[in-house]
Parts: C-alpha cells; sequence; structure tokens
C-alpha cells in the first residue's frame, strides 16, 4: 500500500531498461518504494538495471516481457502479481522508429504501432484487471506530447502515441470509483539515448525531470501530467492552428 505521502511500497516497471523508468524508481526507491519489477526482455542490459536498483537498497526482480508477444503477458504478468499486491505499475516501454526509413517499410512502421499501441494495450488491460481485483493501485502510462497531434516528422510515432493516449485515458475512465488510478503523463522531447542524434526541440526535457513529475502527480492523484507544465498550453495552441498552417510549420 501506498503510505502516508502517496509513495508506492511496490513497483512494476514495463519496460525494465527505458531511461525514464529507471529515473521513476531510482526516486521513488530514495523516498520509500521497497519492491521494483523490472519487466523486460531477459538481458545483461535488464540485469544491469536491476543491480542498480540493489544498490540504492530495493529488492529488485525480473520478468520477462515482450511488448511485440502479446500472448505472453498474461502468463509473465500472472507470476509478478501471484507475489503480491503491486502498488503502481509504469508503462514506460515504447520506441521511437525512424520516419523516413519507415514510410519505406510498411512492416518497420507496423513495429511501431504494435509496440507502442498493441503491446500496451494487452499489458495495460491485464495490469489494470489485477490492480482492480486487489482494489487498489496506479496505472501511469507515459504517453507524449507528440500524440496531441499528428506531425509530418514524425506521424507513424505520434500516431501510435495517440492511440495510447486515447486508450489510456478511456481505461482511466472505465476504472474510475474502483480504487485504481490511471495517469496518464505527456513529456515533450526527453534528452534521452532514444532521442540521442536528433535535433532538440524547445524545451526538452531530462528522465529525471519526468521522474520528478510522476512522483509529484501521484501525490496529486492527477489524471494527466505534462513535462514540463508549459506544454500544456503550446499545445492547447497547437492543436488548433489549422490545417493548412499547421502543415507548414517547422515541425
Amino acid at each position: 500500500m501506498k503510505d502516508a505521502f502517496g509513495t508506492p511500497q511496490s513497483l512494476l516497471v514495463l519496460g525494465g531498461t527505458s531511461e525514464i523508468g529507471l529515473a521513476t524508481a531510482r526516486r521513488l526507491v530514495g523516498r520509500r518504494t521497497r519492491t521494483v519489477w523490472l519487466a523486460g526482455r531477459l538481458s545483461p542490459a535488464l540485469e544491469r538495471a536491476a543491480s542498480g536498483l540493489r544498490e540504492l537498497g530495493a529488492d529488485v526482480r525480473t520478468v520477462a516481457f515482450d511488448a511485440l508477444d502479446p500472448e505472453s503477458h498474461e502468463e509473465n504478468l500472472g507470476k509478478v502479481f501471484a507475489e503480491g499486491d503491486i502498488d503502481m505499475v509504469l508503462l514506460a516501454f515504447g520506441i521511437l522508429g525512424d520516419q523516413a526509413r519507415d514510410e519505406d517499410d510498411p512492416l518497420a512502421a507496423v513495429r511501431v504501432a504494435q509496440t507502442n499501441y498493441t503491446g500496451a494495450v494487452s499489458a495495460g488491460l491485464i495490469c489494470a484487471r489485477a490492480l482492480q481485483s486487489q482494489g487498489h493501485g496506479s496505472l501511469v502510462v507515459l504517453s507524449s506530447v507528440a500524440g496531441e497531434r499528428a506531425r509530418r516528422s514524425n506521424f507513424i510515432y505520434g500516431s501510435s502515441k495517440a492511440g495510447l493516449d486515447a486508450f489510456s485515458q478511456g481505461l482511466g475512465d472505465a476504472l474510475y470509483g474502483t480504487g485504481v488510478h490511471v495517469m496518464v503523463v505527456r513529456p515533450g522531447f526527453v534528452r534521452s539515448k532514444m532521442t540521442a542524434g536528433l535535433e532538440e526541440a524547445p524545451m526538452a526535457t531530462t528522465p529525471e525531470a519526468v521522474a520528478e513529475a510522476v512522483e509529484t502527480g501521484l501525490r496529486r492523484r492527477s489524471e494527466t501530467v505534462w513535462v514540463p507544465g508549459a506544454l500544456r498550453v503550446v499545445m492547447s495552441a497547437l492543436r488548433h492552428v489549422p490545417r493548412q498552417v499547421f502543415r507548414r510549420l517547422p515541425l
């Protein structure tokens, strides 16, 4: 159960090598989180991530998880919840893809969509059902401002995040009043390995800043969190720009 400060005692990170996921785990372990499950493809990278959190004093376990293999989700994630209640699930997996390449390779584009959306629908529903069964918990979903309005430069990625965002909002409405809290987090450009080499967008942020925003949102029981917060105003304006004008913007 969460303590008086809203800090989860147990955490499941879907996407166990995600920089944002691990930054969030480190921050919460630095508070009062004691048990962390890292779900991802079993690899040396996942073990290194687990070891790093163990050094901070957490009881860390790993479980196999592949977004592109939804048929395995029920069994593998069921193992986690069978070990005890989970106070918070952080859905942190996703891929950016390569827009130019993916436009020429529909199968590559489909992989982006299946990872970011289809895999998240499967995992999200399974975890939501488990949280509802235990009667409490938070499901935190890492969406993106890219999902607010499709841009020419990354509409494949943006469309997958738009689907994830809409799904998560609807799931939150479906779970309202059950004791399960769904929070959608919409970061802007995050400086990370995934975005290395890309031109940095205005108001860029860091995994650590996103982690701080997640913690604050949990404490406030927020339903939507923007990182940085000023992006809420910016995207509200961009959402209403006429399409003929929007397509000419250098976005």
